[in-house]
């Protein structure tokens, strides 16, 4: 008897044991699942007491980590981020403009030294980059447009300029020069003049040109559609162009000179003077009225001193000395 039960009373014991294990077990997972809260700080101080732990109980050391449907969330340790204002990017942002505008200024990598300069025929890059005033500055504060007006006030044989700046530190023009069709004189001077009828300086030698003798200057043409950089003509278009279409019709040993009261004209041969005005208007029919008027004073074997066909529906000659039988001006037959 005593045999049965004594492995009766050990299985009691093992099954005993075994539940106060599992019931520690269960007691510190739910204190794991339910840590104590933290309360709020105040005023007023309070001390945690330990509780004190009976002389019968034991200790337990357990991996939580390893028993099944244990499942233990670490802290998860964040670090704070710096966060910059708008206030701290403002004041490097304004810093580094700062430093940049310095460098531009100050490096003489982006200074310009010289303008390349292209379309010039006879004004000289030198005389372009003398002008320009860009040598030695940064390329940052040179202003295409100021540079252009600059050039063409200073060179009116340019009829066009075009400055483009690259970086780091290249200036380029572009330049049209004006093309002269009349060489103007006047008393010891003379200039060149182009289509537009405007006057510039002479350099070296262009064939073809109209010369003119000036006896006057020539009136002062109408310049209310000319733009703010273009230079004061010298003489109209219109004269430009009636000195151009009476230039074939001149003979070859004579010149054209131009008179304030009677316009623009030329000293034959003969032994008169022929006017025809200013007006490139009707230029074949004055041309063709004053040849008929020359073959009719021929044939007549009259010299006149002056013939003016500047109106062709009136045309008058005039003596240079009275004959009998003849008026100081006469009308064409």
């Amino acid at each position: 008897m005593s045999s049965r039960r004594d492995p009766s009373r050990a299985d009691a014991v093992r099954g005993r044991l075994k539940k106060q294990n599992t019931k520690r077990v269960e007691q510190v997972t739910k204190r794991a699942y339910n840590p104590t809260p933290t309360l709020p700080s105040r005023s007023r101080s309070y001390t945690a007491t330990r509780p004190q732990r009976s002389s019968n109980q034991r200790l337990f050391n357990i991996a939580l980590g390893v028993l099944p449907g244990v499942n233990v969330r670490r802290p998860a340790l964040q670090l704070p981020r710096l966060q910059p204002g708008s206030r701290t990017a403002s004041i490097v942002l304004t810093v580094l403009m700062v430093a940049a505008l310095y460098l531009a200024w100050t490096l003489p990598y982006f200074h310009a030294t010289w303008a390349t300069v292209i379309g010039n025929n006879r004004v000289t890059a030198d005389e372009i980059n003398a002008a320009l005033g860009v040598a030695g500055h940064s390329i940052f504060t040179i202003q295409p447009d100021k540079v252009e007006a600059r050039l063409l006030s200073n060179y009116p044989e340019l009829a066009s300029v075009q400055v483009k700046v690259y970086l780091p530190n290249y200036v380029y023009v572009t330049v049209t020069e004006r093309e002269p069709v009349i060489l103007w004189q006047q008393g010891e001077g003379y200039t060149w003049i182009d289509a537009d009828g405007v006057a510039f300086r002479p350099r070296g030698f262009v064939a073809g040109l109209v010369p003119v003798i000036g006896n006057g200057t020539p009136p002062v043409p109408d310049e209310s559609t000319a733009g703010s950089l273009t230079p004061h003509r010298y003489m109209s278009r219109e004269m430009v162009n009636a000195i151009r279409l009476l230039a074939p019709s001149m003979p070859a040993d004579a010149f054209m000179v131009y008179d304030p009261q009677n316009g623009l004209g030329w000293k034959d041969s003969r032994g008169w003077q022929a006017y025809f005005g200013t007006d490139p208007k009707n230029t074949a029919l004055k041309l063709r009225v004053y040849q008929s008027l020359v073959d009719s004073l021929m044939a007549r074997g009259v010299v006149p001193a002056i013939i003016n066909v500047e109106y062709p529906d009136a045309p008058f000659y005039r003596m240079a000395q009275p004959s009998l039988g003849n008026n100081n001006d006469g009308q064409s037959p």
